[in-house]
């Protein structure tokens, strides 16, 4: 894979690895991988609440009467 990036960019991002002892590619390697992980984390919880709603909720209360009930014509 090749990345193309600005000189400064390249020079700051060999700094902050260095801070954290790491490679650019090891930087690059970590947020890769934490989007990734946030876009399944995002994908799962999205299809859950998606379910959710399919299914509804029970909110107490009696049962409603039929709608043709309600509205005799």
């Amino acid at each position: 894979m090749t990345v193309s990036l600005r000189t400064k960019t390249v020079q700051q991002a060999k700094i902050l690895a260095a801070r954290r002892s790491t490679s650019i590619s090891g930087l690059l390697e970590q947020q890769i991988e934490a989007l990734v992980g946030e876009e399944e984390t995002y994908e799962n919880s999205l299809r859950c609440a998606l379910n959710l709603m399919d299914r509804g909720f029970r909110l107490g209360g009696a049962s409603l009467a039929p709608r043709d009930t309600l509205h005799d014509r």
